[in-house]
C-alpha cells in the first residue's frame, strides 16, 4: 500500500532509475497519473509532459469504449475492434461518437497544456505513468497511439495493477514497471493511504511547478568585481 500517489512516484522514480533509459521523456495520463508522473521526472531529470486520453462510449453503455482519441497533432484514434464489430458499428456511427467527445479532449489540452508545446517523442524513451491501472485500457490506447510517433522505447511505469492487466500491458509495450500487483485487486483507491480525486486546477498546478522547477538555473552565477577593486573593499563602501 502506497501512502499517496507521491509516494508512489518517488518509489517509481527510483526503480526506473536502475535502468539506465536513453533519453527518457516522462508522460502522465491525467488527471491521477499526473503527482505519480511528477515524482518520476524529477528522479530521473526528464522532461514531463502530458498525455490526453479520451474514452469514446458505446451507444447506450458509455462505459463501455469502442474507441479512444489520443491527443496529439493530428488526434490518434484508437479503435476496440472487437467492441465496433459486436455493435456492428460503420464508419459514420463511429464518427458520431468521436465528434461527440472530441470538445472535452479540446477543452482539456487546452486547460491542461495552455500555450506550452508538445514534446517531441520520436526517437525518445517514452514513460507512460499513471496512479493504476484496472482493465488498463486507457494504457493500451496510449501505447498503441504512441507507437505511430516513432519512440524508441514506450515503457509503462505504474505503481499497482492486477496481474492479468499487466500481462496484457507486456504484450503492447516494451517493458513494464509495476511496483504491486497483488492477488485480490479491488478498487484503485484501496492500494493508497490517501487517494484524493483531482481536478483541474490541481493538474494544472503540477505541471506548472514541474516546469518551473526543470527551468530554474542549476546555479546562481556570481559576478566578479571589477579589475582594480579587491571585492573585500566593495564590501565595506
Amino acid at each position: 500500500m502506497f501512502r499517496d500517489r507521491q509516494e508512489a512516484g518517488e518509489k517509481l522514480g527510483t526503480e526506473l532509475g536502475t535502468l539506465q533509459l536513453r533519453q527518457p521523456v516522462v508522460l502522465a495520463l491525467p488527471r491521477g497519473g499526473v503527482p505519480v508522473a511528477v515524482e518520476v521526472a524529477k528522479a530521473l531529470g526528464a522532461p514531463l509532459d502530458l498525455l490526453i486520453v479520451r474514452k469514446v462510449g458505446a451507444p447506450g453503455n458509455p462505459e463501455l469504449a469502442v474507441a479512444a482519441i489520443v491527443d496529439g497533432d493530428p488526434p490518434d484514434i484508437v479503435l476496440n475492434r472487437e467492441i465496433v464489430e459486436a455493435y456492428s458499428l460503420d464508419n459514420t456511427d463511429l464518427d458520431a461518437l468521436i465528434a461527440l467527445e472530441r470538445p472535452e479532449l479540446e477543452r482539456r489540452r487546452s486547460a491542461y497544456r495552455g500555450k506550452r508545446r508538445r514534446l517531441s517523442v520520436a526517437g525518445k524513451t517514452v514513460i507512460i505513468v499513471d496512479d493504476g491501472a484496472a482493465t488498463g485500457t486507457t494504457m493500451k490506447a496510449a501505447i498503441r497511439a504512441l507507437k505511430r510517433r516513432s519512440p524508441r522505447e514506450i515503457i509503462v511505469a505504474i505503481p499497482v495493477s492486477p496481474q492479468d492487466t499487466m500481462a496484457d500491458l507486456a504484450r503492447e509495450a516494451d517493458r513494464v514497471v509495476c511496483l504491486s500487483q497483488p492477488g485480490r485487486f479491488r478498487a484503485l483507491g484501496y492500494h493508497y493511504l490517501c487517494f484524493p480525486q483531482l481536478d483541474d486546477d490541481e493538474v494544472i498546478a503540477a505541471m506548472d511547478e514541474a516546469v518551473q522547477s526543470r527551468e530554474k538555473p542549476a546555479s546562481t552565477e556570481i559576478r566578479s568585481a571589477p579589475q582594480g577593486r579587491p571585492e573585500k573593499q566593495r564590501r565595506e563602501e
